[in-house]
């Protein structure tokens, strides 16, 4: 499903249930309750981006959300408001990305990894199966693991 203003890219596939330009999860305390923020933003994909089945990337809250030339989603994947997903990223399985988390180019993100909010991926870095991010990672950097901390770190 695309929602208004989702702008597609040449040669993208959007396999069968995934949704583009959903509201994010912008709520915010209020008197009476949970109040949702304003969501006036989009989606934007880059050429030759595929969203697999079942994957939600949520609009922008007042600017787009962006996915990159060429990118890679799986099925099953959460790309959460104002995100910036460079090109050439390989993004599997039930990974979530909070918002406002940005990578570089030719990221990798194997199935099931957590990003939190804020962050930013940088170029060539690879984030292993189940890792929880929670800060930066430099380019070319191997992280997995909760936290995710540096392959060349980690004592297996």
């Amino acid at each position: 499903m695309l929602y208004e203003d989702t702008i597609v890219g040449r040669d993208c596939i959007v396999h069968a249930g995934a949704i583009l330009g959903a509201y994010g999860f912008g709520y915010k305390p209020a008197a009476d309750g949970l109040e949702l923020s304003a969501q006036l933003g989009w989606v934007e994909l880059g050429d030759q981006v595929e969203v697999g089945a079942g994957t939600t990337i949520d609009r922008g809250t007042y600017g787009p959300t962006t996915i990159g030339s060429g990118t890679k989603i799986d099925n099953l994947v959460m790309i959460a408001h104002n995100c910036r997903i460079g090109s050439h990223n390989m993004i599997c399985s039930q990974v979530g990305v909070a918002g406002s988390t940005s990578t570089g180019e030719w990221v990798i993100m194997a199935g099931q990894c957590g990003l939190r909010d804020h962050i930013h991926i940088g170029d060539g870095a690879v984030l292993g199966a189940r890792s929880g991010v929670s800060n930066d990672v430099p380019a070319k950097t191997t992280v997995l693991g909760e936290p995710a901390i540096d392959l060349k770190e980690r004592k297996l």
